[in-house]
């Protein structure tokens, strides 16, 4: 497993520490379970916002949406 070195105030150690206690985790287990979680999320809702602008851009371009039916259909997959 890799190392990371991480720089932060001695308070906001005291409150990882502190949160990690809470946890009943290390303080490298929660900082890398947490970090993973939130770049997760980002990573996600990022996708979602380029899905739905594609949506919109397909609607403004009239291109008409289909249903998974339709879509399953298409690809000769039965649901």
């Amino acid at each position: 497993m890799t190392t990371i070195t991480l720089k932060v105030s001695e308070a906001d150690k005291t409150f990882m520490q502190a949160m990690a206690k809470f946890e009943g985790v290390s303080l490298s287990e929660l900082i890398r379970t947490k970090t993973l979680e939130a770049l997760e999320d980002e990573y996600d809702a990022r996708v979602g916002e380029m899905a739905y602008q594609e949506y919109l851009d397909d609607l403004e371009n009239n291109h008409k949406a289909i249903t998974l039916d339709e879509m399953a259909k298409e690809l000769g997959i039965d649901l």
